[in-house]
């Protein structure tokens, strides 16, 4: 019998205009159960490559580390294509990795643009290979690193308060656009 993962962070980014070069907010926030917790924020470089280190230190150099069970992420690349290896961010953690979306992505799209217009798009690419296929659960679609489907379904369904994307990526959502805009809007 696993144990129940009750304590999770999920993190997302703020918006920026397309021509915004630098740094871009990423909000989490942490939940313990259906309660919300905390709030985790770090910045990471527009179509960088530093989003992987940039969200390992986030997590452990927070009072919420000791108690977190898994990541949850609101797609796989953050400020435009700053991909996050999965397996990375699972090692350096030492806690489970998910990916969630709410519909399944257009890899050839994704392909395309990473190799005809992002700086290290290659490298991009093979991360968002190494992470696996998104497959459905649970209503949405994830990818998933260092948890069992079983237990991914798990959480991701007890985390399902207000709708088919989990509580704390939603939450993330709307702080980072609340923050950054004035305002939050749009689902997450």
């Amino acid at each position: 019998m696993s144990k129940q993962l009750s304590h999770v962070v999920g993190f997302d980014d703020a918006p920026f205009a397309r021509s915004h070069r630098g740094d871009v907010l990423v909000a989490g926030a942490v939940f313990a159960g259906a309660r919300l917790d905390g709030v985790l924020s770090t910045r990471v470089r527009r179509d960088g490559a530093n989003a992987t280190g940039r969200l390992a230190a986030c997590i452990i150099a927070s009072k919420f580390h000791a108690q977190l069970h898994a990541v949850l992420l609101q797609g796989i690349a953050f400020a435009g294509f700053n991909v996050v290896d999965l397996e990375g961010l699972h090692r350096e953690t030492g806690l489970p990795v998910l990916v969630v979306a709410r519909r399944k992505p257009s890899l050839s799209t994704i392909r395309r643009a990473l190799l005809d217009h992002v700086p290290g798009g290659k490298r991009k690419w093979r991360l968002i290979e190494a992470a696996g296929p998104m497959e459905p659960l649970a209503g949405v679609f994830v990818q998933r690193q260092g948890i069992g489907e079983t237990q991914a379904r798990r959480l991701i369904e007890n985390l399902q308060i207000n709708g088919l994307m989990p509580e704390p990526l939603r939450v993330a959502h709307m702080i980072a656009g609340g923050v950054t805009t004035g305002e939050s809007r749009h689902r997450a």
